[in-house]
C-alpha cells in the first residue's frame, strides 16, 4: 500500500514538486477568495481586466500563460455571470473585446483586499524574504518552449 510519507522516485521530478507547491497555493488563494464566490483564475482575470481596461482572449490567455481554449471557458463563465462583456473589435472583427461590466468592476474591488490578504498569508508563512527570493528566482527559472528532442 502506497503512503503518503513513502519518498518515490517521482519526488526528485522537479515539475512534480512545482506542481504540488502551484496546487497547494491555489488552495490557499481559493481559501480568501471564496467569500467574493472567486477561484484565482478568475480573479486574476478580472485584475487584469482592471488594469488594462479591454484584452482579447488571445491577450488575457498569453498575459496569464493560460492555454487560449481554457481561457475562452473562464471568460465565457465570467461573462454568463454578468461580470465581463465581449464585443467584436472595432479595428478587426475577427476578435473580441472584452471588458468588465460594472458588476465586474465591483467584483474585483471586493475580492482585492481577500487577494491581499492572501498574499500577506503566504508571506507570513513563508517569510518576506524568502517570498522575494522565490519569486525573482521563479521569474528566472529557464524552461525550454517548443522541445526539441534530436535523440528521437
Amino acid at each position: 500500500m502506497l503512503s503518503t510519507n513513502q519518498p518515490l522516485g517521482i519526488d526528485q521530478c522537479n515539475c512534480n514538486a512545482m506542481r504540488r507547491a502551484s496546487r497547494q497555493i491555489t488552495r490557499l488563494y481559493d481559501a480568501h477568495l471564496e467569500p467574493a464566490g472567486l477561484r484565482i483564475t478568475q480573479f486574476l482575470i478580472l485584475a487584469a481586466l482592471a488594469e488594462a481596461k479591454s484584452a482579447t482572449v488571445n491577450m488575457l490567455a498569453e498575459r496569464l500563460d493560460v492555454e487560449r481554449t481554457a481561457m475562452g471557458k473562464m471568460v465565457g463563465t465570467l461573462e454568463r455571470d454578468g461580470f465581463i462583456t465581449m464585443k467584436p473589435s472595432p479595428t478587426d472583427g475577427r476578435f473580441r473585446v472584452i471588458e468588465l461590466t460594472r458588476e465586474g468592476i465591483a467584483l474585483h474591488d471586493r475580492a482585492s483586499p481577500l487577494w491581499k490578504a492572501a498574499q500577506q498569508e503566504f508571506a507570513k508563512l513563508n517569510g518576506t524574504t524568502r517570498v522575494a527570493t522565490l519569486r525573482k528566482e521563479l521569474d528566472a527559472l529557464a524552461v525550454e518552449d517548443g522541445l526539441e528532442h534530436p535523440d528521437l
